[in-house]
């Protein structure tokens, strides 16, 4: 029997529109690799195989009419459970909203359907999304597939650890502080933030957003491939009127010279020696494919993580308090508390001037793109962090915000970046972070895909028990 679970989307896709192999084949594979790989990693927690194969079944009869089933036709994807999927439950890993059933799709999940991807399962995540570690009250614990002693990321914890082992060859992920770059970090995979406007996203099951989140909030893919990224990545941008930030923009922007910046440290981040050589040998990658690299410093980041904690916060405060007070969750209350204890209240004015203040950190990133169309940066100052490190004591929660800076201060500037997995140090992955102008993701998928051709570490995985 073929194992189709093994294979890239862009393979399984082209496999399924020449009529090689059915979607429904391709479906029962990826439900079974699901049961064989899940029970270790509880990284998929909602699935109903009925449905999968029912989608399936469509794909099959679509192609039987002659039509077109579109470009990811029949690929196994999963859906992180705080995006609506209608008829399952967007419960952001709240039991506060385990009945919150969505009764339409999210654009981002109607925009996968459009382009023929069979939904696989929805995926975990933190409690409220906010940690970059998975576990919560409801669905339980997510564990990394490459090694449960480290954390598979978050909040698209679940996505990236599905990815990793084979469930499913893309893993919608959501991204306000490092969401899915840092889960795709920590499972050795490959993850883009879009820039802002670029895939529609919007809840109908929940209230509008406050201003951070509609800024700083976007939804993108995690996936084994930069040809899967870039390949979901179309499909997931689709037009859909029902995000007032959508922007039609063009898929490829105008030539550019192959010039890159390699920031070791940005601002004084402390960028472990291991983390170090990554970004060197990324450098080297790109040098080898014709790429000028240099290093430089890049435009801050620190400001722009003060601010985007700020805007977290103040939309927090006002609408959190009393679910996280409901929900008890451990976890989010503790992580809740310290990031209120490095974030004093602002008041209006404060409000307003960081917000005027984004302004400004938008036009010297951009015209820093000017002179270097793409950045390399660590994605984190360290190795993927020992799994709950962020709860074990506030020392350790300060030490990892401090690690997690090129995370938490891109999203203010709505700017894309794309995290390419390189290689393991033992079993533990290590990668780099891609940065470009706005609209640009075309420049980042042409680098990384330099940096992938000169290896990355081997997927899907079995998971590791101990």
């Amino acid at each position: 029997m073929t194992a189709f679970w093994r294979m890239p989307a862009t393979e399984l896709a082209a496999l399924i529109r020449s009529r090689e192999a059915s979607a429904v084949e391709v479906a029962r594979d990826a439900l079974a690799r699901l049961d064989a790989a899940n029970p270790a990693i509880n990284a998929v927690v909602d699935y109903r195989p009925d449905d999968v194969l029912a989608q399936a079944a469509a794909v099959d009869a679509t192609m039987a009419r002659g039509e077109d089933a579109g470009p990811m036709a029949g690929v196994p994807v999963t859906i992180k459970v705080n995006a609506d999927q209608q008829g399952y439950a967007t419960t952001n890993g709240l039991r506060l909203q385990k009945d919150l059933v969505a009764t339409q799709d999210n654009p981002v999940v109607a925009n996968l359907r459009k382009a023929g991807a069979v939904l696989l399962g929805r995926t975990n995540t933190p409690a409220f999304s906010l940690r970059w570690f998975t576990r919560n009250g409801l669905h339980g614990h997510t564990k990394n597939p490459r090694d449960p002693g480290i954390t598979p990321g978050g909040s698209s914890g679940g996505a990236a650890a599905a990815v990793a082992a084979g469930i499913g060859a893309v893993g919608h992920g959501t991204d306000i502080g490092g969401s899915i770059r840092y889960p795709a970090y920590a499972c050795g995979v490959h993850g883009l933030r879009p820039t802002l406007g670029r895939i529609p996203a919007w809840n109908a099951s929940g209230a509008e957003r406050h201003v951070g989140g509609q800024l700083m909030a976007v939804s993108g893919p995690i996936a084994r491939t930069i040809g899967d990224l870039r390949l979901s990545f179309a499909a997931m941008s689709a037009r859909d009127t029902r995000d007032p930030w959508w922007v039609d923009a063009a898929p490829e922007g105008p030539p550019a010279p192959k010039r890159a910046a390699l920031c070791i440290r940005p601002e004084g981040m402390p960028t472990a020696p291991e983390v170090e050589a990554a970004l060197r040998d990324s450098a080297k990658r790109l040098e080898a494919a014709g790429w000028v690299v240099e290093e430089a410093e890049c435009p801050p980041l620190r400001e722009p993580a003060a601010i985007q904690a700020m805007l977290w916060l103040a939309e927090s405060r006002r609408g959190l308090n009393a679910s996280l007070h409901q929900e008890a969750d451990p976890d989010a209350s503790f992580v809740f508390a310290q990031m209120e204890a490095l974030c004093p209240v602002p008041d209006l004015n404060a409000f307003m001037d960081g917000l005027q203040k984004r302004g400004s950190f938008v036009r010297e990133w951009m015209r820093f793109f000017e002179r270097y169309p793409v950045a390399i940066t660590p994605v984190s100052a360290e190795l993927p962090f020992k799994d709950q490190d962020d709860v074990s004591s506030p020392e350790a929660f300060r030490r990892i915000m401090e690690a997690q800076l090129t995370q938490v201060g891109l999203p203010l500037m709505g700017l894309p970046g794309l995290v390419v997995t390189t290689g393991l140090v033992g079993r533990v992955p290590v990668g780099v972070q891609l940065l470009a102008g706005r609209y640009r993701e075309d420049l980042l998928f042409t680098a990384a895909e330099a940096i992938e051709a000169a290896g990355v570490p081997a997927s899907p995985v079995d998971p590791v028990l101990a």
